[in-house]
C-alpha cells in the first residue's frame, strides 16, 4: 500500500467495508468478485488494509482496529493500547497538557495522548505514514486534539510543549536494532531532545543496558499480561536515577530500593517465577525479600522460599521433587506420577522445552511443571505446578 487516498474515498471505504473480516481463504474468491466493478489495485489495496486490521486487534480494540488505517510495519512497531493509554495516565498525572509526540508512527501514542485529553503535535517524515497517522486521527474523531505533521523531528521546534514524547524507529532492513545509536533517531539525540523539555518519556527496548540509562531519568519497564513491552525513560518527573517495574493489567507497579541481590540457598518448598518486567528492572532483590527467600543460583532470576505469599510480581509453584539432570530419571518420575500434560521452563538450560517432550514422552491424566535451571551452579530439574494458597477453615 503505497496511497492512502484511494481508501479514502467513497469507493475505497465502501470497499472496507464489504471485504472487512474477509478470511485469507477467500481473499481469491472476494477479489475476483470485486474487480468486476472495481480497478484491481483498489480491491488489492482494501484486501490488504483489512488483514492488516485483523492484525492490529491484537494490539487495539477491535473496534478501534476495523476504522483504523495500518502499514505493515505500523501493526508490527505500534504501542499496544493498553500500554499507551497507561503511558497517558502517567503523563496527565504529571500535569501534562500538551505533548509533541515525535517519531509519532501511525498514530498509536498520539491516540492514547488525546483520549486523555492531551493536546498532541504527532510528527513522522515518511509521507505515508503521516497521512495514515492524519486519517486514525480522523476517524476516531480525535482531530480537535491531534495535529499530524509530515516533518523531519530533528527539525521540529517543541518549546510549546509542556512534555516531548519520542518513539525512535528500532528495526531496519535487517529486523530488530539493538544499539541505541542506530536508532533512527539515536537515543543521543532523543535524551538531549528529553533535556530542552520541561518533562519527558522516550520509549525504548527493554534490554537496553542499564548503564546507558542516563542519571537524571527514572526507568521504567512494563509489562503487559506477563510479557515485557517496552522500557521507558522519563524526565522531569522529580525521580532521578529511580527504577520501576509496572504490571499491566493494573497497574502495579514496584519500586526499586537498591537492595543488594539475594542470598543464595537451598530449594524450598515454592518457585517463584518473577515477572519478566521485574527481571529486566533488576527488581529480583524486592521480590525476593517480599516473599522471604533466595536465590537458586547467583546468575539465574528464580527465588525459592519456605512460605507461600502471593505477589503480583511473581508467579509462585510449589516443588515437589528436585532431581540433577537426568532425562531417563525425569521420565521415570513423569510416568510414575501418571503426567501427561508437561509445561516446560527454563533458565540457564540450553535444553530446548520442545525437545524435552519429545524424549519424556509425557501420557496421563495429570498435569506438571518441570523447571530446566541450575541450583547453586549444578544443572538440576525442579519438578512441581502452580501453588495454590491454603483454603480458609
Amino acid at each position: 500500500m503505497n496511497d492512502l487516498a484511494p481508501l479514502l474515498t467513497p469507493e475505497g471505504r465502501a470497499l472496507l467495508e464489504e471485504v472487512r473480516g474477509t478470511a485469507p481463504a477467500d481473499e481469491l474468491a472476494v477479489a475476483t468478485r470485486l474487480r468486476r466493478d472495481h480497478p484491481a489495485d483498489l480491491v488489492s489495496a482494501a484486501l490488504g488494509q483489512a488483514r492488516l486490521r485483523q492484525r492490529a486487534a491484537a494490539k487495539f480494540a477491535a473496534a478501534d482496529a476495523e476504522r483504523m488505517f495500518f502499514t505493515p510495519n505500523g501493526v508490527e512497531q505500534s504501542t499496544r493500547a493498553s500500554v499507551a493509554a497507561y503511558r497517558a495516565r502517567r503523563l496527565t498525572d504529571l500535569g501534562v497538557t500538551s505533548v509533541a509526540d515525535l517519531c509519532c508512527g501511525i498514530g498509536g501514542d498520539a491516540i492514547a495522548l488525546a483520549r486523555a485529553g492531551i493536546r498532541v503535535l504527532a510528527v513522522d517524515r515518511d509521507p505515508l505514514t503521516a497521512a495514515v497517522a492524519r486519517a486514525n486521527a480522523e476517524a476516531l474523531g480525535l482531530t480537535g486534539l491531534m495535529e499530524v505533521r509530515e516533518a523531519d523531528v530533528t527539525e521540529v521546534d517543541t518549546a510549546g510543549y509542556d512534555a516531548v514524547f519520542v518513539d525512535p524507529a528500532r528495526r531496519g532492513g535487517r529486523g530488530r536494532i539493538f544499539d541505541p545509536e542506530a536508532y533512527s533517531p539515536p537515543l543521543s539525540w532523543a535524551v538531549e531532545a528529553a533535556r530542552r523539555a520541561p518533562q519527558a518519556a522516550l520509549k525504548i527496548a527493554p534490554g537496553i543496558p542499564h548503564e546507558a540509562v542516563p542519571p537524571e531519568a527514572e526507568a521504567e519497564w512494563i509489562s503487559d499480561g506477563g510479557d515485557v513491552k517496552e522500557a521507558v525513560l522519563w524526565f522531569g518527573t522529580g525521580t532521578p536515577g529511580a527504577v520501576r517495574a509496572t504490571l499491566l493489567p493494573g497497574p502495579r507497579t514496584l519500586l526499586g530500593r537498591g537492595l543488594p541481590d539475594p542470598e543464595v540457598r537451598p530449594v524450598g518448598r515454592y518457585l517463584y517465577e518473577p515477572d519478566g518486567a521485574v527481571i529486566r528492572a533488576h527488581l529480583v532483590a524486592e521480590v525476593a525479600a517480599e516473599v522471604g527467600g533466595g536465590l537458586l543460583d547467583a546468575t539465574i532470576a528464580y527465588i525459592t522460599a519456605d512460605e507461600l505469599h502471593p505477589t503480583p510480581y511473581a508467579t509462585p509453584y510449589e516443588i515437589t521433587d528436585q532431581l540433577p539432570f537426568n532425562l531417563k530419571k525425569l521420565k521415570a518420575l513423569l510416568r510414575e506420577r501418571q503426567v501427561g500434560t508437561l509445561t516446560v521452563k527454563k533458565r540457564g538450560s540450553a535444553v530446548e522445552p520442545e525437545e524435552l517432550r519429545r524424549k519424556v514422552k509425557p501420557q496421563g491424566p495429570n498435569a506438571a511443571t518441570v523447571f530446566l535451571t541450575r541450583v547453586a551452579g549444578a544443572p538440576t530439574m525442579l519438578v512441581g505446578g502452580p501453588a495454590r494458597p491454603p483454603e480458609s477453615p
